[in-house]
């Protein structure tokens, strides 16, 4: 296989020095962007959300668990419903991701709930989360407008289509594989505080990659990620014939 011109260490050293120059660049820069997203103005939840999860139904409030602040993790769902007729399994591309998430005590000692959600039946969620060996709390979304409302459904009888901060228009020309009938993966944030529930970011599509720690360390090796997110398996299908 190919690999990087080789050097002397003294060339390496200088090689180095100049590419932490650009990686100090990039950590200000991203130290500058969170420090914004920080600072985002919020908007108030007023809608009453149901969810199912394992000990029957649960409100937005709910699912705080306590805390104060809550990660939503929009998991998308391949069944009829999302354009997969025939399947009823968790998203391999949305299982790549959380198979990155590690021990939640950290996020719950830092006054934060990350939960997983989707919009299909709890028993389908809960036979697939086993498959998978992953401990995070998972609800079904299925019947209500969540997703809807915060963009990873696409109904247009029920909501304009919008993704990723893109109308209709737009989505057509840079994103023509989100039409009604799909999901969409994303991330949602909201604040408790004194009764009342805050919205206070949402990321999408490329936006998630910060999430994907697989990721994170293949870009410190110079084969990279060598594979696009979606060409990922689900991690126990690994060895088996294809």
């Amino acid at each position: 296989m190919d690999i990087p011109p080789v050097v002397s260490q003294e060339e390496w050293l200088a090689a180095r020095r100049d590419l932490l120059a650009k990686e100090k660049e990039v950590t200000r820069a991203e130290d500058a962007v969170d420090a914004a997203r920080r600072a985002l103005p919020v908007t108030e939840v007023t809608k009453t959300y149901t969810f199912t999860g394992p000990e029957g139904q649960a409100s937005l409030t709910d699912l705080f668990d306590g805390r104060r602040q809550l990660i939503t993790y929009h998991f998308m769902w391949r069944h009829e419903q999302s354009g997969f007729p025939g399947e009823d399994q968790g998203c391999p591309t949305c299982s790549f991701l959380v198979d990155s998430i590690g021990d939640l005590s950290h996020l719950h000692a830092s006054d934060t709930t990350l939960v997983l959600v989707s919009r299909a039946p709890i028993a389908s969620i809960e036979r697939f989360k086993t498959r998978m060996g992953w401990a995070v709390p998972w609800y079904s979304s299925h019947g209500s407008d969540f997703n809807y409302d915060f963009h990873v459904s696409f109904d247009e009888g029920i909501t304009p289509l919008e993704y990723d901060y893109m109308d209709k228009e737009t989505l057509g020309t840079k994103a023509p594989y989100i039409r009604s009938g799909t999901d969409g993966p994303g991330a949602s944030v909201f604040l408790r505080d004194s009764g009342r529930v805050f919205h206070t970011y949402s990321a999408y599509a490329r936006g998630l990659d910060p999430l994907l720690g697989t990721y994170r360390w293949l870009d410190l090796t110079p084969l990279g990620r060598q594979r696009h997110v979606t060409e990922f398996p689900y991690h126990d299908t690994y060895g088996q014939d294809s």
